[in-house]
């Protein structure tokens, strides 16, 4: 299988460019600087520095003892919630904003959902010297109202947008049209493997070193390969750079896993890949969901990270070529395993990442359907639960009514 997209951005069926013509100039530039700064020693090896001595990098595989015992599997988590700022995007933020400022750019915008990637962004920009706007869904700044006050810690200005039910979505549309005022300035950081070309696969390439750290480490501890790699899937960022350290070894199962929300009706979930149908979403083709006029539908999860109602197109690939197994968790089982988790390994998830322990918790159920022994799984744990401990108090004394 091919894992370059090509010269048009598609990876397969899915991906391309789908912007406006004020933004056309602006993505040629990024994909033609970026081609040439990836191949220089200086960047890479300043990149290198600044993930090993800022960030934390490489990040530990834990063998989570008390989960094994539990759920009768070898259960490795992959610590991305240790990482400065306390989760994988800081991966992405420092290459972008470290890019950006090689091509000569003052000034960075970014979306965010939960707040991480914002706060990662206004950290890179904090480093660096430049000048930080993030936009916010208005509904993501009332539920993550400590990463808002952590990004303007940290010198960067918090725009709320689309009203009091704004989310992701709301705030990649903003940073769009925003950065179509001012490309000239400007480096529009995108979060995840979404977006026109080359979008996704900067971000991907940006973040394939926890894979890559992954699949040293397990051969390290095991002497083999796992059986699964499992991730949760909003966007995609996190699982796609997990999924690439492993994505040409066939006898390892690649999952993902979608936020199922509260029921299978539109709007009262996030699964895009096992519910919805490809169509072009913020610049790029891929699985969207959408009603059979076209219309982007409404989205819920209980994690703002999640809620969003397109993915990245080489998960649209992936799917199709049928590499990777796109799975749900409602709100209640990842919940559920936000809280087992936190008991039995003293580690609280992000609720992003309790999905992916959901699901990890589903797959090894139907492994064991058909097996005997006992499957190596890692779980990419992408962050940690601090941000999401008010959210979580409160949905659990809902759920427990």
């Amino acid at each position: 299988m091919k894992l370059e997209p090509d010269k048009r951005g598609y990876f397969g069926n899915f991906g391309g460019k789908f912007a406006s013509e004020l933004l056309l100039p602006a993505l040629l530039e990024l994909e033609s600087a970026y081609n040439y700064w990836k191949k220089k020693p200086e960047f890479n090896n300043e990149l290198k520095h600044l993930l090993q001595e800022y960030a934390g990098r490489p990040t530990p595989l834990s063998y989570a003892q008390n989960l094994s015992n539990k759920w009768g599997a070898k259960i490795y988590l992959k610590r991305e919630d240790l990482l400065h700022t306390g989760a994988h995007k800081i991966n992405n933020t420092l290459g972008q904003v470290l890019l950006a400022k090689k091509m000569g750019k003052k000034r960075i915008i970014a979306e965010t959902g939960a707040g991480q990637h914002g706060v990662a962004t206004a950290t890179a920009c904090a480093l660096m010297g430049l000048e930080c706007v993030v936009f916010m869904g208005e509904e993501d700044l009332r539920r993550q109202e400590l990463n808002a006050f952590r990004m303007s810690l940290l010198g960067a200005t918090v725009v709320g947008v689309g009203g009091k039910k704004g989310t992701l979505r709301d705030a990649v549309n903003e940073a769009l049209r925003e950065w179509s005022k001012t490309v000239g300035e400007t480096h529009y950081c995108i979060g995840s493997v979404v977006g026109p070309h080359p979008f996704p696969k900067i971000v991907r390439d940006f973040q394939k070193v926890i894979g890559k750290e992954a699949r040293r480490q397990i051969l390290q501890k095991e002497n083999k390969l796992p059986n699964a790699v499992i991730a949760c899937v909003g966007g995609g960022s996190n699982a796609i750079g997990i999924f690439h350290g492993f994505i040409r070894d066939d006898q390892v199962n690649l999952i993902g896993v979608e936020a199922g929300g509260s029921g299978a009706k539109p709007g009262m979930h996030s699964r895009t890949l096992t519910k919805g149908s490809p169509g072009i979403l913020h610049g790029s083709l891929s699985y969207i969901l959408q009603d059979s006029d076209g219309m982007v539908l409404p989205v819920h999860s209980i994690s703002a990270g999640l809620d969003y109602p397109g993915v990245g197109p080489e998960h649209a690939y992936l799917k199709e070529t049928k590499r990777a197994k796109y799975l749900f968790a409602t709100d209640k089982e990842a919940l559920t395993a936000f809280e087992t988790l936190s008991k039995e390994e003293g580690i609280i998830p992000a609720l992003e990442s309790a999905h992916a322990v959901a699901g990890a918790k589903k797959w090894i159920r139907e492994y064991h359907k058909e097996n005997k022994q006992e499957p190596i799984i890692i779980i990419n744990l992408s962050g940690r639960g601090d941000k999401d401990i008010h959210e979580a108090n409160l949905l659990l004394k809902h759920f427990r009514k």
